[in-house]
């Protein structure tokens, strides 16, 4: 799943929100969207990190056969402990460049209950000296695993929750913090697991980023589409909303192409998507 598409749509978002601001405002307004799209790539790729260690734990021999899981650089260790009745699973990442081309050194801890039968799966996560692109991340939280019946899909399908409480810290001694959620969901595809281009996700979540001169409140409005057999999302609506200013962020109607629309003040423009 091209994650990295919805963070590259959000950074373009904001910054031609940020044309709307008068001159005096645009040059920290482009700065925070540069954050913030930061900040987005992080929390994406550690969400990533994070269910596909659940997944191997679930299932050992799990990999390349299973989307569910990719395969970590060379460069990354994996230690497994196990207690009577719990696993934890310690990923330690030595200046790891990641397939999407972000660079991850320091570890992050994942932990749960060796008891899969239930009906949902807590995992918890933490950070020890972990940077993603030499921002240092900092915080712990949880990812609530489950098979469930929602909105998205009536029949029982694997949906992840993710909590997001995360500080990051800059280069340049900036500090800033990220709270939310995440709900990824395998809407279609999960009933034939050895057949991945089937396979489609729906994303929805909001999350607030606090900056030294307010805040900005993104909200997905309409559930985004993955499908796995293209690099691109193929559908959805991001509303992006700083102070008394909303930006829309519309992906399309299921065409598998980088183009969107973002409407600001009435004003619709198109725009492309990635690179």
């Amino acid at each position: 799943m091209k994650t990295t598409k919805i963070i590259l749509g959000l950074a373009l978002a904001f910054s031609i929100f940020s044309c709307s601001k008068d001159d005096s405002n645009s040059t920290s307004e482009l700065s925070e969207a540069k954050v913030s799209a930061n900040i987005d790539m992080a929390t994406e790729d550690v969400a990533k990190i994070v269910e596909d260690q659940y997944a191997l734990q679930v299932n050992p021999g799990a990999g390349k056969n299973n989307l569910e899981t990719q395969d970590l650089p060379s460069c990354a260790t994996v230690t497994v402990d196990l207690t009577a009745t719990t696993w934890t699973r310690t990923v330690v990442f030595d200046n790891c460049t990641l397939p999407n081309g972000n660079v991850l050194d320091g570890t992050i801890i994942v932990s749960g209950s060796l008891n899969f039968d239930t009906p949902s799966h807590t995992i918890s996560y933490t950070f020890v000296d972990f940077h993603h692109n030499n921002i240092l991340i900092e915080g712990n939280r949880t990812v609530v695993r489950s098979m469930q019946s929602t909105a998205a899909q009536g029949a029982v399908h694997p949906v992840a929750n993710m909590s997001i409480d995360m500080t990051a810290t800059f280069p340049n001694g900036n500090v800033y913090h990220r709270a939310g959620n995440r709900v990824r969901e395998l809407i279609e595809g999960f009933d034939t697991p050895m057949v991945w281009a089937d396979n489609v996700f729906s994303i929805s979540g909001s999350w607030t980023t606090t900056f030294p001169a307010g805040t900005r409140t993104s909200t997905i409005t309409t559930p985004l589409r993955v499908r796995a057999n293209c690099p691109y999302i193929v559908r959805g609506v991001v509303e992006i909303v700083r102070n008394d200013n909303t930006a829309v962020l519309d992906y399309g109607t299921g065409e598998c192409d980088n183009q969107a629309t973002l409407t600001i003040n009435g004003t619709t423009t198109t725009i492309t998507l990635g690179n």
